[in-house]
């Protein structure tokens, strides 16, 4: 069943969300200008619906690593921030900037389109992470999304954003607009992949709207639930290959197991080394109970899914059951 919510913009434009019953006890929500405890973060509120706060939040069994850059856990039964460390610091997102580019694909997108890969989508350095796509090739806008949020192709993201708005530079256009559309106020973005750049930033907030944005289209879930997929490549010369894009995040990977009465549904991964290691994630708890978590700035993936592993624990599975 899908469910339609007219809301009215900033602006009185009317739009419409519609939203998909996949996620149990998280109704539609209407996004909100988020209200932070700087002056940096200014704006009225559209909607009680997200979790909210204006300052950092302690969780009872739960110390801070104070040597990573930023952390959440938010509860979407009873949209409540159960746990904020450095919530609204300005960050660098690495690939979790993806989320945005995903979200954006889905909403304005089709994804049967195909598309053709050009020479610029496929200029990046041997060490960046790319899914080995070649000027010229043909696949699915779907099977990039895949590849986008799967194997977090830095090739797939500009291949997108050509897509969807004909340049990368418009398409950045795009994800800005967006972002302060869902609250997202700290954010600014310069390019659909996360590589570094000073002026591309976001908070551990932000991320969460945005995210939380994304998980409301079925579609998004789908794929990052995914261990891995195998995409369909036609070359400039016509030869059909299949590529295999597994799942980055460790728990999908099957690398990394989450505490027992935690469902790692699925999430985003991102690393530089400024940005550290970050991933945010959709979970559900033993009652089917939603959740997001993120964690940003990690010196280690060890470190990384060992504190979400404790932020499960002392979150999650320490809350009384519903």
């Amino acid at each position: 069943m899908l469910i339609c919510l007219v809301i009215l913009l900033g602006g009185g434009t009317a739009g419409v969300l519609f939203v998909s019953s996949v996620l149990a006890g998280d109704p539609v929500t209407a996004y909100e200008r988020t209200a932070y405890n700087t002056s940096l973060y200014q704006g009225d509120f559209l909607s009680s619906d997200l979790c909210v706060t204006t300052e950092d939040v302690a969780l009872d069994g739960f110390t801070d690593d104070t040597t990573v850059h930023g952390a959440g856990l938010f509860d979407l039964t009873d949209n409540a921030v159960l746990y904020g460390y450095h919530l609204f610091e300005r960050l660098y997102p690495a690939s979790t900037t993806k989320v945005m580019t995903a979200y954006l694909a889905f909403k304005y997108g089709n994804m049967n389109d195909v598309v053709t890969v050009s020479e610029h989508a496929t200029d990046f350095a041997w060490d960046e992470s790319v899914c080995n796509l070649r000027p010229g090739d043909q696949l699915s806008l779907y099977a990039l999304v895949c590849g986008l949020l799967l194997h977090s192709g830095n090739d797939c993201g500009t291949a997108i954003a050509e897509h969807i708005s004909g340049s990368e530079e418009a398409f950045v256009e795009l994800m800005n607009t967006e972002a302060q559309q869902l609250g997202a106020t700290g954010t600014h973005f310069v390019n659909p992949h996360g590589l570094h750049n000073e002026n591309h930033y976001t908070t551990a907030y932000d991320l969460y709207l945005i995210f939380h944005a994304a998980i409301q289209d079925e579609r998004f879930m789908e794929v990052i639930s995914m261990e891995s997929y195998t995409a369909d490549i036609t070359g400039s010369d016509g030869t059909v290959r299949q590529d295999n894009w597994p799942a980055s995040n460790f728990y999908s990977s099957g690398q990394v197991q989450a505490p027992d009465g935690v469902h790692v549904f699925g999430g985003k991964t991102g690393t530089t080394s400024l940005a550290g290691n970050c991933v945010i994630l959709y979970v559900e708890d033993a009652d089917n109970n939603p959740y997001i978590s993120v964690i940003m700035g990690a010196e280690s993936r060890n470190i990384l899914y060992e504190d979400m592993n404790r932020l499960f624990s002392a979150g999650i599975n320490a809350a009384p059951a519903s």
